[in-house]
């Protein structure tokens, strides 16, 4: 037979449950806050994809890109942002970026987004124009 003792209750408190759902609509809050810097990285992503499939020189490239961009409201970095190399003969683009998310007040977020169509993996540096 069960003995069932007076006095213990089992479940969750109130300040347990004020607590859990303080954690949840934080991380609801982050979420919704970074999704559109994530969207937007993967949306570059597969345009430098469409855009390296669009033809062999830079230029094509570039424009590609630019209307791929313009399609998918991609705004953290244009078609001359791309670093357009070509080591094996066959041309690679990859891009560097830093997206700031504002969180609460004057506390932001601070995401480094890199990307590249290069096999390897290794994201090529832009070169830095006013030091040549």
């Amino acid at each position: 037979m069960r003995q069932v003792r007076m006095g213990k209750e089992d479940g969750v408190s109130l300040t347990g449950l004020i607590v859990v759902l303080a954690v949840l609509g934080f991380v609801a809050l982050m979420a919704m806050k970074v999704f559109p810097a994530w969207a937007e990285y993967r949306a570059i992503k597969n345009g430098i994809a469409a855009a390296k499939a669009a033809g062999p020189g830079t230029r094509d490239i570039q424009q590609a890109f630019a209307r791929n961009a313009e399609i998918n409201d991609i705004t953290s970095i244009s078609a001359k942002d791309l670093v357009i190399t070509r080591d094996s003969g066959q041309a690679e683009v990859s891009f560097a970026y830093e997206k700031r998310v504002p969180m609460v007040g004057n506390v932001s977020l601070l995401i480094d987004f890199a990307g590249t169509t290069d096999p390897s993996g290794e994201v090529a540096a832009k070169a830095d124009t006013a030091a040549q």
